[in-house]
């Protein structure tokens, strides 16, 4: 019986993936990516921070979450009601968090935030990076600097009945087509008729 359930559970452990490690994760972390970040977050805030993108200052300069609650001041004052300047655990996580709110008020997508964990435990800074290019991204609505490409603007069109029927009478390029290369006169396999 014992053999039994051992087997099972080899059997069962080969069919889920491993856990997947904080080197597989930082891996896509990009260098390049957080200088720009440490550099947009200066030019806003007109903090004196080092702009260099390993992720070892990258780190340094943001785990306390103070840098990231004024970045969100910056954007709109008054966003971050109170930041911490205490370097313990639990108020460096509530700036942490203070921020991410603040960054889901400026409409940075749920996919696009991480973690406090993530930042404070440095377990994936890459989600971090992510989440300062797309505040980036909407701080333009909120008349300052933005990086990374511009949004779209929403782009709706009015159409009227007469355009809209005539939409109807076009046959679509995916019923076929009459122009174009056809096989009207390959006779190849076909008997010679004479």
């Amino acid at each position: 019986m014992g053999s039994l359930s051992v087997e099972y559970a080899v059997m069962r452990c080969t069919h889920f993936p491993l856990p997947v490690s904080g080197s597989q994760i930082n891996s896509k972390y990009s260098e390049e990516l957080a200088a720009e970040c440490l550099e947009w977050i200066k030019e806003v805030t007109g903090e004196p921070i080092n702009t260099s993108g390993d992720m070892d200052n990258f780190f340094e300069v943001l785990k306390d979450g103070t840098v990231l609650c004024t970045l969100a001041n910056a954007i709109e004052a008054g966003t971050v009601k109170k930041v911490n300047t205490s370097k313990m655990a639990f108020k460096c996580m509530e700036n942490i968090s203070a921020f991410l709110e603040a960054a889901k008020k400026f409409g940075v997508p749920p996919q696009e935030t991480f973690q406090s964990v993530d930042l404070w435990e440095r377990q994936n800074l890459n989600s971090v990076v992510i989440c300062i290019q797309s505040l980036g991204r909407k701080a333009g609505k909120y008349g300052k600097p933005s990086i990374g490409p511009k949004e779209a603007d929403k782009n709706e069109r009015q159409f009227s009945d007469e355009q809209l029927r005539a939409g109807q009478t076009v046959i679509s390029l995916q019923y076929g087509s009459n122009k174009g290369a056809t096989q009207s006169g390959i006779n190849f396999g076909n008997t010679r008729h004479m």
